[in-house]
């Protein structure tokens, strides 16, 4: 099993950062476009809830794009969800988001716990691929999430 965790701060109101991060629409502008991201299905609902099923596409590496569906297993307003794979690339993803505020903003942070497909081979690329791909992820949405809120 490995583990990411990324803390932002972001300077705004929570209610207004809870705002954004409940709408399942708002992830595309904060991943990298060669990800080509892409919402099938949302649940019918622009706002996250408990039970919710998103389905998408997401190309991780060139010439792959992948099918990926998670469940909003739990929200807590203004505090935190947690989105979890059903079907997709990894053997098991758990994502936690945290939000508190702080400093006259939030702190927002993300506890990823994932797990890859093909044993030894999977634990093999997770260094080199995977990795490095998540933490390019994250660092790309830290700055756009410091451009939207920026104003």
């Amino acid at each position: 099993m490995h583990s990411l965790i990324k803390t932002t701060w972001i300077p705004t109101s929570l209610e207004r950062a809870w705002e954004f991060f409940s709408s399942p629409d708002n992830l595309s502008c904060i991943t990298p476009q060669d990800l080509d991201f892409h919402i099938l299905d949302r649940s019918q609902s622009m706002k996250m809830f408990a039970g919710q099923i998103i389905e998408y596409t997401v190309k991780p590496f060139p010439f792959y794009t992948v099918h990926w569906i998670t469940e909003i297993t739990h929200v807590e307003p203004m505090k935190f969800f947690v989105d979890e794979q059903r079907f997709g690339p990894y053997r098991f993803w758990h994502h936690k988001h945290f939000f508190s505020p702080e400093n006259g903003g939030v702190r927002m942070q993300d506890i990823i716990h994932y797990k890859l497909p093909f044993g030894i081979l999977g634990a093999a690329i997770e260094p080199f691929l995977v990795r490095p791909k998540l933490e390019e992820i994250f660092s790309f949405r830290e700055k756009q999430i410091k451009k939207i809120f920026s104003d």
